[in-house]
């Protein structure tokens, strides 16, 4: 078995190759974030770990790397924007894997807000290969702002090394949200 230490992060790609025509701008931003020394934030990139390939790629292969990225993963970073729950293939092939296969944790992340203290108002951004995971109990998942502060607590604190979420929809406290200065006290 692989040893598991990557963040596999999941997202819309949207059928595009312009990076800010969609969800990988997250994605791109988190690499850059690790990238940063003057920035505390740090991850172990999953996709780093096996070797590249291309959007025309077989579908085949895509899948293989897919597989062998998320076998290699603690978690899973999933970036939850209003695109999301249109993909029909890459993002819940990823949940079905992730979850059903690997029972990796995930870190559902959403842009654009800065608390999440009712992740079920959220619903309407999830595809149902997570709608479905949530409903039935299989998932274990935090839902978070997509902050620097929520997403590297997260990526340390929840991993199929150390799951202490219990359901689909555990989110962090208002006192949480607040020590990352996203709400007022």
């Amino acid at each position: 078995m692989a040893y598991r230490n990557g963040t596999y992060v999941a997202f819309h790609a949207g059928g595009t190759t312009d990076p800010t025509a969609s969800d990988i701008k997250y994605y791109n931003m988190m690499k850059a974030w690790d990238a940063n020394n003057s920035i505390d934030f740090t991850f172990t990139n999953s996709h780093d770990k096996t070797s590249a390939v291309r959007d025309s790629s077989k579908r085949a292969t895509l899948e293989t790397r897919i597989k062998e990225r998320l076998n290699s993963s603690k978690n899973l970073v999933l970036i939850l924007t209003d695109i999301t729950k249109n993909d029909t293939d890459w993002v819940p092939f990823e949940i079905r894997y992730a979850v059903d296969n690997c029972d990796i944790p995930i870190i559902a992340a959403y842009p654009g807000h800065d608390s999440i203290l009712v992740p079920k108002s959220l619903s309407g951004l999830w595809p149902s290969a997570l709608s479905w995971r949530i409903n039935n109990a299989s998932a274990t998942i935090i839902h978070i702002p997509f902050k620097q502060g929520p997403l590297l607590d997260a990526i340390g604190q929840f991993s199929v090394h150390s799951n202490n979420l219990t359901g689909g929809l555990n989110h962090y406290s208002r006192e949480a949200h607040q020590s990352w200065g996203l709400m007022r006290t």
